[in-house]
């Protein structure tokens, strides 16, 4: 049962709309005492972070934002520290091959708690131009109004 327990605690919905997402991955991430009880409350922002690998080959985190814990007091860290992102070395050294030959970028995605652990959804994704923008916005502009269309019909017939 503790294996299935799934909570989001940040979402970075900027990215999909600035990115093309073309793959999705799980990492896990490294946490200094009062952190992973900050991120248990919920009090977590991936909005203006970014991921890196770093010259050692290790993935980190930039501009990730976890609120001090109320109750830390002298154990609280930096808030916006970089952060290093945990995930097996094929892995790391394929999106390294990607980003550097065929110029795609790494995005935080979301951040939640998967049973006990924290985890880190990254996307490899590709940079949208102004008019891909403007395409997605008419997507939704149109989605939500057949919504509304269809719940103006509902109610009628009831």
């Amino acid at each position: 049962m503790a294996k299935d327990y799934y909570k989001l605690v940040a979402q970075n919905k900027k990215a999909t709309f600035d990115y093309f997402i073309e793959e999705r991955y799980e990492c896990g991430i490294t946490l200094i005492g009062t952190e992973v009880k900050s991120i248990r409350m919920g009090k977590a922002s991936i909005k203006e972070s970014y991921v890196q690998i770093d010259r050692n080959g290790e993935l980190i985190i930039i501009g990730m934002h976890i609120s001090p814990y109320e109750k830390g007091n002298i154990f609280n860290n930096d808030p916006v520290r970089t952060r290093k992102l945990l995930m097996h070395r094929s892995e790391i050294n394929k999106l390294l091959g990607k980003i550097k030959t065929d110029g795609y970028t790494l995005v935080p995605l979301k951040v939640y708690l998967k049973g006990s652990l924290v985890k880190v959804e990254i996307g490899l994704a590709r940079g949208k131009h102004n008019y891909d923008k403007r395409d997605s916005i008419a997507k939704k502009d149109m989605k939500r109004a057949a919504e509304k269309e269809f719940k103006n019909i509902r109610v009628k017939n009831l």
